[in-house]
């Protein structure tokens, strides 16, 4: 059977991402059964907001009951379910449902529990059918995530991205309304209009936006251009004849869009839209915080070993320093710190539009904590945040039990990062496990147990990095883990040195971003009548959102290491900014923190001179392009009619930060950068990767296998650095610059 070009090339990314001291993998191909199963993770979140349409799972919700015997286990928070439906007071749909709210989290845990204990498929089918006609999108759609990332014999399934699922979180409220108001009749009908009275209508038509003031992201003014729907071929970016042949009988239409920008209160953040405003790097944040849900306990649900608090700060170190290149590369200095005593200078408008069909809320310029009257709540979260920050001073924590632990100790950044996070391994209940969820209901306007709020990015994982103030908040977070680390012992030149072993040389090819365009899969927002054929839905129509987006050109590392004999190391690779905002070169001590790993792999060095080449395709837990909802949907229907076959081991992971931003955005003259190489002896108890399977949706959570090594994640840079001491031959420094290229011309030839 010839499998389908989109999954091919996950293949072959995957394939090539593990090359390194890793056996070629046999692709392995779904039987019935599994089809059947995916086919019903995809049906059942399409068209999330309208009523479910499919009678089959209509049936299975008809036959849901609150039955202990269905489940492995029945625990409190599901018993807390069932109580708040037979009040009348579960979330229901049409109700905006935000992940950082207390009273939401508690019953979207009973429903993720509902669908983690299902003894089977079929329950999990009949309580899933049941939730998807019940209780609020948002909260289903976040307890379904849970259970397809987290149980185990879920292995190999998916479902679409979370921009797919729910667009009004990504997208501006004008392409949002324009989808749910599309209808195919009647735009032929203006197509077969404009056709017959062209020359009429072309002198009369105001609808085509001039290129005056056009502005670099709207790239459809440059082509004359409005933002409407147009037919797929008219502007194709896909021209490859297995993906054309898959949608043959598809009608697929795009629209120009633009980021959701301040329009109205416009401020020198708006420049980076493109960036924190990225469709992938959002979707990003909602997996990276999803994998270990702050309010799951990780020994009841089989993830203790995977070192959940270490890896909360570690993201939330890379998001920062991320975000921190960026506002260098755009000369906008420094991330402001917040503060409760000071306003907050730039506002943010998200111009979005829930799925309820309630505008997000905003804020203005010159924000002031002032204006909010439930000082209350302020005091709670503050009172918190200042009692970790006294700990961390002391030095010490004691537990309930009379515990010492040392806060002076490396390991201790589990425990520093628990506290901070506020998760349910919070061990001391001088605490309250939600703690940190109280600023969130704080800034979002909302009281503390509130059951109905209005939309607000602050809420959710998936939208709040549109806002600058979400960065600035969390930089006060981040002073506290970048204050314990300051408080660790500097590693020594023994520690760091790998004998016999030097890097000679890293010869990095041109460094070179550019915006190019992307289309994204908003189909799910149709709102007209689906099409059945006995009984089968037909996925005959498809709307995609156009965007420009920042990429880079593919780059290449070429490796030379001397080794004096046989061994098996790992080589790390990290990236960070040669200068501050005043342009003043930073040593590495001042500037660790601003650095980034972006490669990480196991090597079997020989004696003598190594040789060794990596690609930016290769990067360590980096992820390129997914199938589209539509292309995973006809690949899984040509699978069941027998005219291909769908490969089980070829998914990506849902979580991985985009390899297209892995670079800031540069300047045309060069925008000054340093690599930093680092060659380690490997020392783990077991060989932590590629030991998973890397191809698999949930990136091997629960496995203890995610990393490569047992070393903290950061490695060396997780320490302060004493310079005199710290660099060895099995380092190497490099200056780089960032080159930005105009990247649009192309996509002009192809009306």
């Amino acid at each position: 059977m010839k499998l389908s070009l989109v999954f091919l090339a996950i293949v072959g990314l995957a394939l090539a991402a593990a090359q390194v001291l890793e056996p070629t993998r046999q692709v392995k191909y779904a039987d019935k059964s599994f089809l059947e199963k995916q086919k019903f993770l995809l049906e059942i979140v399409y068209r999330i907001e309208n009523p479910l349409l499919f009678e089959e799972y209509i049936k299975y919700a008809h036959d849901f009951h609150f039955d202990k015997a269905d489940y492995t286990q029945y625990d409190h928070p599901m018993e807390l379910f069932e109580r708040a439906h037979k009040a009348g007071y579960l979330l229901s749909r049409g109700e905006f449902f935000g992940a950082m709210v207390k009273s939401h989290i508690y019953q979207a845990w009973g429903l993720f529990n509902y669908f983690y204990y299902a003894k089977d498929f079929d329950t999990f089918m009949r309580v899933a059918s049941w939730a998807r006609m019940h209780v609020s999108e948002g909260m289903f759609v976040y307890a379904l995530h849970l259970a397809v990332i987290h149980r185990d014999d879920f292995e190999g399934l998916m479902l679409p991205t979370i921009n797919e699922i729910l667009p009004h979180h990504f997208f501006n409220s004008k392409l949002i309304i324009e989808a749910k108001k599309f209808d195919y009749d009647m735009w032929n009908k203006l197509a077969m209009l404009n056709k017959e009275y062209s020359g009429y209508l072309d002198a009369n038509d105001n609808s085509k936006m001039s290129t005056k003031d056009w502005k670099p992201w709207q790239w459809w003014k440059l082509l004359g251009l409005s933002t409407q729907w147009f037919k797929m071929e008219t502007y194709p970016l896909r021209k490859d004849v297995t993906f054309m042949n898959m949608l043959k009988d598809t009608h697929m239409f795009y629209m120009p869009t633009d980021y959701t920008r301040n329009i109205e209160y416009y401020n020198e953040h708006t420049k980076l839209s493109y960036f924190t405003e990225d469709v992938e790097l959002n979707a990003y944040w909602y997996y990276a915080n999803i994998d270990y849900a702050y309010f799951l306990n990780s020994t009841k649900y089989g993830f203790a070993q995977e070192r959940r608090g270490e890896y909360w700060a570690y993201n939330l170190q890379t998001m920062l320093a991320r975000y921190q290149w960026e506002r260098l590369s755009q000369e906008l200095g420094e991330t402001p710190e917040y503060s409760g005593k000071d306003t907050y200078e730039q506002g943010y408008n998200p111009h979005l539009i829930g799925y309820n069909g309630i505008n997000f809320g905003y804020r203005q310029n010159d924000f002031d904590y002032k204006r909010y009257s439930n000082f209350g709540q302020f005091s709670i979260f503050m009172s918190y945040y200042r009692r970790v920050t006294m700990e961390l001073e002391q030095g010490h924590v004691t537990t309930n039990n009379g515990t010492l632990i040392d806060l002076r100790q490396p390991e201790a950044i589990e425990v520093m990062a628990n506290l901070l996070e506020g998760n349910a391994d919070l061990f001391d209940s001088r605490f309250d496990t939600f703690w940190r969820v109280f600023s969130h209901t704080y800034f979002a306007n909302a009281d503390i147990d509130a059951q109905h709020l209005v939309p607000h990015i602050f809420v959710n994982f998936e939208t709040m990095l549109r806002d600058p103030f979400t960065y600035s908040y969390y930089k006060r977070f981040y002073q506290v883990i970048s204050k314990f680390s300051s408080y660790l012992k500097p590693y020594t030149r023994k520690e760091l040195l790998l004998p016999g072993v030097k890097i000679d040389t890293v010869e990095i090819s041109e460094l070179a971003t550019y915006f190019d365009l992307t289309d994204f899969d908003v189909s799910t927002l149709l709102s007209d009548k689906m099409m059945f054929v006995d009984g089968q839905f037909v996925w005959d129509k498809s709307l995609m959102a156009r965007q420009q987006r920042l990429n880079h050109q593919p780059f290449t590392f070429d490796y030379t290491i001397e080794s004096d004999k046989p061994q098996k190391v790992v080589i790390r690779a990290f990236l960070g900014p040669k200068f501050d905002q005043s342009r003043r070169t930073l040593s590495l001590a001042e500037n660790r923190e601003n650095f980034i790993e972006i490669d990480e792999f196991i090597y079997q060095l020989n004696a003598g001179k190594n040789t060794i080449q990596r690609n930016s395709q290769q990067l360590y837990w980096t992820i390129g392009d997914r199938a589209t909802y539509t292309e995973l949907y006809k690949s899984v229907m040509m699978a069941i009619e027998g005219k291909q076959q769908f490969a089980l081991n070829a998914t990506q992971p849902h979580s991985g930060f985009p390899n297209r931003l892995l670079l800031p955005q540069g300047w045309e003259k060069g925008f000054p950068m340093q690599f930093f190489f680092f060659v380690a002896p490997y020392t783990g108890t077991n060989e932590h990767f590629p030991s998973y399977d890397y191809t698999s949706y949930t990136s091997g959570i629960g496995s203890g296998k995610r990393y490569i090594d047992d070393m903290p994640l950061g490695y060396p840079f997780d320490r302060p650095i004493e310079e005199e001491v710290f660099f060895v031959p099995n380092m190497l420094m490099k200056d780089v610059k960032v080159y930005h290229r105009e990247g649009l011309e192309k996509f002009f030839n192809l009306q």
